[in-house]
């Protein structure tokens, strides 16, 4: 699933008239990076949530098949929060494990990864497998403490949740279709259980959470600047 129902406040003027996840950074919208590194690593169904102009995201990559993709996508009528956007895909997403990718976010993590993560939640009693990073300037403090393979709520050294997951369905139960909720509570549930596992890491992240993000992806990218009428 790729989370794209965010309104991206930060970045208005850019989202007035283009959803986050279509600002383009070197040269392509930021969830066609999705795709394609998800398919390079052998994911071949992605469910798409949407709220702010989502009618253009599906406007602009269809039922995924120039991806070799096959794409179902999860309108909200108001953005659900990440937890309530999970909880109201589920029936699309089905009964195992299945990842999770922030739109608004540029990673070379092997995504590949992910399948090995979601066959192990179960035998391992967990719920949910985090990838955590470093944590950036705009997020100095961190989110959670990473204990030898097991992620804890609290201690330090702290890492920042880097918005790439796979959870099991249960996580979600409590949560009702088209409710709004966010995934940090359950997440610290879940890490007092000990039915939360994650990994570190160390290349490239980037939360593209404004502008000036945007720009300095772009130009790591390699690609001259954003546009105002491509965007992803």
């Amino acid at each position: 699933m790729i989370l794209a129902a965010g309104r991206g406040e930060r970045m208005r003027p850019l989202t007035d008239r283009t959803p986050k996840p279509l600002l383009e950074a070197g040269g392509k919208p930021l969830i066609v990076w999705h795709l394609e590194r998800l398919r390079a690593a052998g994911f071949e169904e992605i469910v798409i949530n949407h709220a702010h102009l989502g009618h253009l995201i599906e406007q602009a990559l269809g039922d995924g098949g120039r991806f070799g993709l096959h794409l179902r996508y999860s309108p909200e009528a108001r953005a659900l929060e990440t937890a309530g956007g999970i909880a109201n895909a589920l029936p699309l997403l089905g009964p195992g494990p299945f990842a999770v990718i922030n739109a608004d976010i540029h990673c070379d993590y092997a995504l590949a990864r992910l399948h090995a993560a979601g066959a192990a939640l179960e035998p391992a009693g967990r719920l949910a497998h985090l990838v955590l990073v470093p944590n950036p300037p705009q997020h100095p403090a961190g989110d959670f403490r990473l204990d030898g393979g097991r992620v804890r709520a609290r201690g330090e050294p702290r890492l920042t949740f880097s918005g790439i997951g796979v959870y099991h369905p249960e996580l979600f139960a409590a949560i009702a279709r088209g409710e709004r909720a966010p995934l940090a509570p359950l997440l610290r549930a879940a890490m007092a259980r000990d039915q939360v596992g994650g990994e570190r890491h160390d290349g490239l992240w980037t939360d593209v959470g404004t502008p000036r993000r945007l720009e300095e992806l772009n130009a790591l990218l390699g690609s001259p600047g954003p546009s105002s009428s491509r965007r992803a």
